[in-house]
């Protein structure tokens, strides 16, 4: 690799938010997903990858010892560092990019509610609609087979969760809202931003601080223009995968 390269590789990480040793393991981890490096192979000297990145030696290190710790790597006293295995795919939440599939994907969720002091304070665009008179807010830690996989933070209106409050308090407040036969959507959009887990996100989701993730906004109108839900969800970005059919020439 060029040393024009190199500096580019080492400003791109310096503007980053996770800590420099896991964005170094997240480009180990990459490599040998690819198939840079097989199962058996010698990696990179601590030399060699402390010039790439950039980074002090003990950078490196703890890198290596966090994939080593995921049973990717181990290291031979006097030998160097092997590949041992390669990352397994288990990327099995796939975010939903309609309506349909969204409630498919949410109704068997587990919403685990969270006690919370101050709620949220809800912000609503002009674009998505009038605010109803008042809201009721949940967070929520939501478990797929009792694995924690997303933090929810969600507002729904009053008038709305007042029709079923019990429901709201047992399950995800989408899958609640689309069993309302009578109760017209006109709108329900979802926007994806990728960031990193705070203190309290990592907890909930038991990921390291600043590990990667996957934040939706969504947020439903009435046929009167009431924003009747609004939702922010933070996933795991070790389990997420997003599929868009981007053209379909079945029918």
């Amino acid at each position: 690799m060029s040393d024009a390269a190199l500096t580019g590789l080492a400003s791109t990480y310096a503007q980053m938010r996770a800590p420099r040793y896991v964005q170094v393991a997240s480009a180990l981890r990459r490599r040998i997903q690819e198939g840079r490096w097989a199962i058996g192979d010698k990696i990179a000297t601590l030399e060699e990858l402390e010039n790439e990145f950039s980074v002090a030696r003990v950078t490196v290190r703890q890198a290596i010892e966090l994939l080593q710790d995921e049973g990717l790597l181990k290291s031979h006293q006097g030998k160097g560092t092997f590949v041992m295995r390669t990352p397994e795919n288990d990327r099995w939440l796939h975010l939903a990019t309609d309506w349909d599939s969204l409630i498919e994907l949410i109704s068997a969720n587990v919403p685990k509610f969270l006690e919370v002091e101050t709620p949220k304070e809800l912000h609503i665009e002009p674009e998505d609609g009038r605010p109803a008179g008042a809201y009721e807010f949940f967070r929520s830690v939501q478990l797929n087979d009792n694995e924690p996989y997303a933090v929810a933070n969600v507002h729904v209106a009053k008038h709305i969760h007042d029709r079923n409050p019990a429901a709201f308090r047992s399950k995800v407040a989408l899958a609640v809202i689309n069993e309302m036969d009578d109760l017209r959507i006109s709108r329900a959009h979802q926007t994806l931003s990728i960031s990193a887990a705070d203190v309290e996100t990592a907890l909930q989701l038991e990921l390291p601080l600043n590990a990667p993730t996957a934040e939706a906004h969504c947020v439903v109108t009435d046929a009167d223009g009431i924003v009747i839900y609004s939702g922010d969800i933070v996933y795991r970005g070790d389990k997420v995968k997003l599929n868009i059919e981007l053209l379909d020439r079945s029918s």
